[in-house]
C-alpha cells in the first residue's frame, strides 16, 4: 500500500523511482522531524542503494511541490515534515532537539486579533517556542 506521501506525490504527477517511494514512506512513517541525514539512515537501511545525494534530491523535489514543508528549528540543520492537514504550531526543546507539536485556541485567536488590529488579515503563520524543560523550582512561585 503505497505511504501517504507516495498517492500525493503520484497525484501530483511525480515520477516514482523505487528509491523515492523508499524516502517518501521513511517520511511518512516519521513521528519526528527529521533531517536529510536522518532520512538517509532510515531509508538506506531499508535499501543500501540510496545516496545522501539521492535524498537531497528528493526532499527538495518534494518541498518543491508542497508535500513537504522545511522547519529551521535554530539547529543548523533542515528539517522536515508531511505539509500538516491542518495546523499546529511547535515547541522545541533546545536540550534535546525534541520537536512537539500543538494547538492552542487562545494563541490562535490572539495572532489575528493582533494582525486585525494593525489593519490586517492573517492568511499565514508559523509559531515555533524554543524551551528547555522545566527543572524543580522553575514553576510558577518557586514550584515545579
Amino acid at each position: 500500500m503505497p505511504s501517504r506521501i507516495e498517492r500525493l506525490c503520484i497525484e501530483k504527477g511525480l515520477k516514482m523511482t523505487d528509491q523515492r517511494r523508499v524516502i517518501a514512506r521513511v517520511l511518512s512513517e516519521s513521528a519526528d522531524h527529521p533531517d536529510v541525514e536522518a532520512v538517509h539512515r532510515r531509508a538506506s537501511a531499508i535499501d543500501s542503494r540510496i545516496s545522501i545525494a539521492t535524498v537531497y534530491r528528493t526532499v527538495r523535489l518534494f518541498e518543491e511541490a508542497s508535500i513537504l514543508e522545511k522547519h529551521d528549528f535554530g539547529d543548523g540543520r533542515s528539517r522536515y515534515e508531511e505539509i500538516p492537514e491542518s495546523h499546529h504550531d511547535h515547541l522545541i526543546d533546545i536540550e534535546s532537539g525534541r520537536v512537539i507539536e500543538f494547538r492552542n485556541e487562545q494563541i490562535e485567536a490572539l495572532q489575528r486579533a493582533v494582525a486585525e488590529k494593525l489593519g490586517y488579515r492573517l492568511v499565514e503563520h508559523r509559531l515555533e517556542l524554543f524551551a528547555v524543560p522545566l527543572k524543580r523550582g522553575d514553576g510558577p512561585n518557586g514550584q515545579g
